[in-house]
C-alpha cells in the first residue's frame, strides 16, 4: 500500500521563507481548502493518507516533502536550508519512526527533499540554496551502501531541483531546462514544458497531479501516454509550492 504523510496548512503560512517569489497575501481558507482536496485526491488513488495536524508556528511545516526522503529501506532526515525550517524535522519524524529507521543529515550538511528527484534506484540530488555539496556527499553515504545511485546535479534560478525537473516514469522526466544542469540526466528523455514553473508534478502510477494552470504542459503530459489530474494549488502556489511538497508518499513495507 502507498502512504502519504501530509501536513494541515499553519494558520501563519502567510510568513512563509520566500526566495523566487515576490510575497503576496494568503488566503489561509482557500489554502487550507485547496490542500484538503489535494489530500481527498490521493486518497482517491487508493493512499492512505496520513494527516498531521497543523504547526502553527511553523509557517512553512505544510510542505512536509522538504525536511525528510524517504527510501524504500530508511528515512532519511534532512537539515534544511532555511534555518526557520529545522524544527519541522523531529516533528516529522515522529510520524516516519513507524515505517522506517531513521537516518540524519548533521551539520554542517544541509539537504531538503525537494531537492530529491528519484529515478528507480537513481537519486539525482539537486546542489541548491537549500542543498549543499555536504548533504548530498552524507546522503550518498547512507543510499549508496543500499544500492542506490546518487548523481548531484546543479540547481539555478529556482528554489529546488522539483522544481526544475520531475520524474514521470520509465525514461522521461518533465523539465525546465534552464533551471537545471540538464546534462546530468544524460539518458533520460526531457519533455520540456510549455509553462515556466510547470515541472512540479507528483506522479503516481499512470497518473500525474499537476497544478490546474499550467493546461499547455499538460496537454503535452498527455500526449505522451499518462492520465493527467489537475488541482487548484493556485493559493499554496503564492508560498513558493508546487504538488510535489505537500506529501512525502512511499510504500507501507520497508
Amino acid at each position: 500500500m502507498l502512504v502519504a504523510v501530509t501536513r494541515a496548512v499553519s494558520r501563519s503560512i502567510s510568513e512563509c521563507e520566500l526566495t523566487f517569489l515576490k510575497r503576496k497575501a494568503i488566503d489561509y481558507a482557500r489554502a487550507d481548502a485547496q490542500h484538503r482536496a489535494y489530500e481527498d485526491c490521493l486518497r482517491s488513488l487508493g493512499l492512505r493518507v496520513i494527516s498531521l495536524p497543523a504547526i502553527e508556528d511553523l509557517p512553512d511545516s505544510v510542505f512536509v516533502e522538504d525536511p525528510a526522503v524517504v527510501l524504500d529501506e530508511v528515512a532519511i532526515l534532512g537539515r534544511p536550508g532555511a534555518p526557520s525550517r529545522r524544527p519541522e524535522v523531529p516533528c516529522l519524524a515522529a510520524a516516519l519512526a513507524p515505517f522506517r529507521p531513521l537516518r540524519r543529515i548533521a551539520a554542517p550538511g544541509t539537504l531538503e527533499g525537494g531537492d530529491i528527484v528519484r529515478a528507480g534506484r537513481t537519486l539525482f540530488a539537486g546542489l541548491s540554496g537549500r542543498t549543499n555539496a555536504e548533504g548530498v556527499a552524507q546522503l550518498a553515504a547512507i543510499a549508496e551502501p543500499l544500492g542506490y545511485r546518487v548523481v548531484p546535479v546543479e540547481v539555478r534560478g529556482c528554489l529546488h531541483l522539483k522544481s526544475a525537473c520531475c520524474y514521470l516514469g520509465g525514461e522521461t522526466m518533465l523539465a525546465n531546462r534552464e533551471w537545471f544542469d540538464a546534462g546530468a540526466l544524460a539518458g533520460y528523455r526531457l519533455l520540456d514544458v510549455a509553462e515556466e514553473w510547470a515541472a512540479d508534478v507528483l506522479a503516481i502510477g499512470e497518473t500525474v497531479l499537476m497544478p490546474a494552470n499550467f493546461p499547455e504542459t499538460a496537454a503535452l503530459v498527455k500526449a505522451e501516454g499518462f492520465h493527467t489530474h489537475a488541482l487548484d494549488v493556485s493559493e499554496l502556489q503564492k508560498a513558493e509550492a508546487g504538488v510535489t511538497c505537500m506529501s512525502l508518499t512511499f510504500t507501507k513495507a520497508g
